[in-house]
């Protein structure tokens, strides 16, 4: 079994950082990049749970979410065609009087045949950089997305079509 953690801070709050995160509709991998569109299917969702399969390249994974706590988000493999036992994701979202959010990641990677026992020997050797690195990429798109439009509205006064004969 192979654990990984990081640490990331962000501009976005924890409210804006769930909110891209379970986001489930098309275009998923301009965030998360690990999430084809392809694989993308939602099986069950409510308020504070989803039960979402996922992946990209060859590997997929079926998550139940669990953000009914709104600084710590668990994601739980339930079936996957390369994890098994103890597999998933944690976030820890600490809020800073500054605005800013720290981002505590806990990944876990328990293979359960013998291309999921590779590639968490793989994700043991140098995964975490790999991950921290497509970590920060998400961070940086999801902050992106929420940064408020500073373009001025073009408005114009409309031209009475009304005329008057003199």
């Amino acid at each position: 079994m192979t654990t990984i953690r990081f640490s990331e801070t962000t501009t976005s709050t924890p409210a804006q950082f769930i909110a891209a995160l379970t986001d489930f509709g098309p275009g998923r991998a301009q965030l998360f990049a690990n999430s084809s569109d392809d694989y993308l299917k939602v099986h069950d969702q409510g308020p504070g749970y989803a039960d979402v399969t996922e992946g990209s390249g060859g590997v997929w994974e079926r998550l139940h979410y669990n953000w009914s706590n709104p600084h710590h988000v668990v994601l739980t493999t339930t079936d996957s065609n390369v994890w098994g036992g103890a597999s998933g994701h944690s976030y820890t979202l600490t809020e800073h009087s500054d605005g800013a959010t720290t981002i505590d990641v806990v990944i876990v990677r328990e293979g359960k045949n013998l291309k999921g026992h590779l590639l968490a020997t793989l994700f043991a050797l140098g995964g975490k950089k790999v991950l921290r690195k497509a970590f920060d990429n998400t961070v940086r798109a999801i902050e992106a997305r929420n940064i408020p439009s500073t373009t001025t509205p073009i408005t114009t006064t409309p031209i009475s079509t009304t005329r008057t004969e003199v």
